[in-house]
């Protein structure tokens, strides 16, 4: 028998917030029993993880060492443009591959 990825968990400030941007992102919700230590997003469509947000007293203190990468249904620069509507902010614009930040800094790349 093999293991799956169930979930992703972020250790963050604001998990409310964190999950509420990530929701957005990627076509899902913010659980309603989320609270302000933790918050759960099921993933949009079947197959992907699930994101878990939890509250932890420690700030992030360097980059991330794993990411997400997001394939744009669309025009790269139309998908980057709603994610910093969103609240991400852009690292490094490309054609090909754009690189972004999330609202507590976490980067993730839109190709």
């Amino acid at each position: 028998m093999i293991a799956y990825i169930k979930n992703v968990t972020f250790d963050c400030a604001d998990p409310l917030a964190l999950g509420a941007f990530w929701a957005a992102a990627l076509g899902s919700n913010v659980d309603e029993d989320a609270t302000a230590d933790r918050a759960y997003v099921e993933a949009a469509g079947w197959g992907g993880p699930n994101l878990w947000f939890v509250r932890v007293p420690e700030p992030r203190t360097a980059k991330n060492r794993l990411h997400f990468d997001l394939r744009a249904h669309g025009p790269i620069d139309a998908e980057v443009a709603r994610l910093v509507a969103l609240g991400a902010t852009v690292v490094r614009p490309g054609a090909e591959l754009t690189v972004l930040r999330d609202p507590e800094g976490n980067e993730f790349c839109v190709e």
